[in-house]
């Protein structure tokens, strides 16, 4: 048996525990290093729109001038979903 250890999206970091699971049953697990400005995480999403690396990529893509169709083709999610998100950054462009 091989133990992966499970690292923190944001920082990297190993220093994670486990924080419950969601609705779905999935693990969701919480990142201890004190830099982090990340809170909880899930290691499989269910849906592909909430992964954090789809995320970055629609914001690049959209950045890049990658119309909604196009970025929904490739990241193969929901137009509908593409608009609600780039909505999202834009009225919260802290994030």
């Amino acid at each position: 048996m091989v133990l992966e250890p499970i690292c923190c999206p944001d920082c990297g970091s190993v220093n994670i525990i486990k924080h419950g699971v969601t609705a779905a049953g999935k693990s969701r697990y919480r990142c201890k290093h004190e830099d982090c400005s990340r809170q909880t995480f899930i290691q499989d999403y269910t849906y592909q729109a909430y992964d954090p690396v789809v995320q970055r990529q629609l914001s690049d893509m959209a950045m890049n001038g990658s119309g909604i169709r196009d970025t929904a083709r490739v990241l193969k999610i929901s137009p509908t979903t593409v608009i609600k998100s780039l909505k999202k950054k834009f009225q919260n462009p802290s994030d």
